[in-house]
């Protein structure tokens, strides 16, 4: 599918990128690169440029790089450490065992100090760049239904990566735009999957429903480790999407049938924050999966009999008193087990 940032081939199917994880960051024989102290500016000498070889580069002297160009736009000062300049997301990101080679457009930059200029000339001069944000107050998507959305600006090139997640049954390709999406960090061992895994062998469901999808990591969960009914569902038109999407990269090691997509992406841009459900994306065989656009308070409405669990992955999990009204008319209206991963 076509990426709906950039028009281009960013988004490839779960095989063909987890085909390339062995070797995706890391060196040839050729490759070189010096490690610099990430609490100091830079020395002043000149950084290498990729490897001839394999058109790698350690990220110490991309980052070097890039700080020397906001520095020359002004967007630093020059004095401030290496690790200032911005926030490195890889892509695609999963777990290493040490620092990546970067190959060309692996690289997406969250920054709060980045500036436009700089920006332009991050994406055009540092191959390794794909895609410059400016950050702000607050984290991508919405708290609540009732509160204005938050976003961070894509100033140059595309924000859209992927992240590799371990399951039991196998690993999963979580695609997102960073820019309207929280961060995920994959490590080792996620938690929450783990606490998915650990309630389905307690409830052995045969219907799942994650209530707060963002870009579907629980959802793709359930559906690879064979729950037979999965519905997903997010009131922030990102997430309804990039879930969406994500079935669609993963539907060759999901083993499921045809996702077919009742809104398109502009369709959903167009009502960001949703209250009533809205029926996103479908998928029939073996496996039933539906992904839902809406206030999760409303979405019993449209949901089956019989909820075996359900997650509610609350934004606000330290507001004791909100989640106790959400978890409890939930169970009033849909019952079922809750879990809060």
């Amino acid at each position: 599918m076509n990426c709906p940032v950039c028009g281009g081939d960013c988004i490839e199917n779960a095989p063909t990128l987890l085909a390339r994880l062995p070797h995706a960051f890391a060196p040839c024989p050729d490759c070189m690169g010096l490690v610099y102290d990430k609490r100091s500016p830079p020395p002043d000498i000149d950084t290498a440029g990729p490897c001839p070889s394999c058109g790698k580069r350690f990220i110490d002297e991309v980052f070097a790089q890039i700080y020397r160009v906001m520095a020359a736009e002004g967007d630093l000062a020059g004095t401030e450490p290496l690790a200032a300049a911005a926030t490195p997301l890889v892509h695609p990101g999963f777990a290493m065992r040490s620092a990546p080679h970067l190959p060309p457009r692996s690289l997406v930059l969250l920054s709060r100090s980045v500036g436009e200029r700089a920006a332009a000339r991050l994406v055009a001069e540092v191959p390794e760049v794909r895609g410059v944000v400016r950050t702000g107050a607050g984290t991508p998507g919405i708290t609540d239904t009732d509160a204005a959305p938050q976003a961070y600006t894509l100033l140059a090139g595309c924000d859209v990566r992927a992240d590799i997640f371990p399951t039991r049954a196998g690993p999963i390709v979580v695609y997102k735009q960073q820019s309207v999406l929280h961060v995920e960090f994959p490590r080792d061992q996620n938690e929450k999957i783990l606490s998915l895994e650990r309630e389905i062998g307690q409830h052995r469901p045969r219907t799942f429903v994650d209530a707060c999808s963002g870009a579907g990591t629980l959802a793709l969960a359930a559906v690879r480790a064979g729950i037979p009914r999965v519905i997903a569902n997010d009131a922030w038109y990102a997430a309804a999407f990039w879930t969406t999407c994500n079935l669609r990269v993963n539907r060759e090691v999901l083993g499921i049938g045809e996702v077919t997509m009742h809104r398109s992406c502009d369709d959903l841009r167009r009502r960001p924050v949703a209250r009533d459900p809205v029926l996103v994306a479908t998928v029939t065989g073996a496996q039933e999966i539906e992904v839902y656009q809406g206030d999760l308070r409303l979405l019993p409405a449209v949901l089956p009999p019989e909820i075996d669990l359900a997650a509610l992955d609350l934004f606000e999990k330290a507001d004791a008193g909100k989640v106790g009204r959400i978890t409890g008319a939930w169970q009033a209206r849909v019952g079922g087990a809750i879990f809060i991963p």
